[in-house]
């Protein structure tokens, strides 16, 4: 984690950083709340518990900063990361997940996400990127910044592989998939040789072991 100096630290007379917590476990944002709340500088300035509501409680409150879970229902934070930079290109969002992987973290920068955090992150740490991220610095924790160096040098799978190796984590055959997707067997044949070549996998099931480790798929 980068460390963050005093300097970081709006003023004293400025107003708090307002920060809209988005999580759909209670426990989880009572003790995001508890943690920010306790700190001179932040205050949270609202609670979302899936994408739709953080789309709509950002609206609302226009927050500094929104703390974004990923994996909830109704609509995920990776949807809402997208909505919200929609509507406010400048908008801060720091991801704060349960999941690592290079190519889920690619995607949620991709999509405007301003920081990136595990939730093994200590509370220490979620209130420092919180800070750095308000004043405009990007935060990754050193695993996760260490797996998007690493994974500069790998292929990327495109978005109809990506459909793809979702069918095959599911357990479809490659019928199946054509039939799902509107393709010929062959076409995805083709298409399931190439994923298998760009993870490095000798079989689906290796693929899908190492498709969800890198984040391309949800475990």
């Amino acid at each position: 984690m980068k460390g963050h100096s005093v300097t970081d630290l709006p003023l004293e007379g400025q107003p708090k950083i307002r920060v809209l917590v988005v999580d759909d476990h209670p426990a989880m944002r009572d003790g995001l709340r508890h943690y920010i709340d306790s700190e001179p500088d932040m205050t949270v300035a609202g609670e979302a518990t899936d994408g739709k509501s953080a789309v709509e409680e950002f609206l609302r409150l226009r927050p500094d900063v929104t703390l974004m879970d990923l994996q909830m229902q109704i609509a995920g934070g990776l949807q809402a990361i997208s909505a919200i930079r929609s509507h406010a290109a400048h908008a801060v969002i720091v991801v704060l997940t349960t999941y690592p992987g290079e190519a889920r973290t690619r995607r949620a920068l991709a999509l405007g996400a301003t920081s990136y955090l595990l939730k093994s992150s200590s509370a220490d740490a979620i209130v420092g990127a919180i800070r750095a991220s308000f004043v405009g610095q990007r935060v990754l924790t050193d695993e996760l910044a260490a797996g998007l160096k690493q994974s500069l040098p790998m292929e990327q799978l495109s978005p109809r592989e990506l459909d793809v190796m979702r069918w095959i984590a599911e357990g479809a055959t490659n019928l199946q998939i054509a039939e799902t997707l509107h393709v010929s067997e062959q076409t995805v044949k083709t298409h399931v040789k190439s994923i298998l070549a760009k993870l490095g996998a000798h079989d689906r099931t290796h693929a899908v072991a190492i498709a969800r480790r890198r984040g391309y798929i949800d475990p």
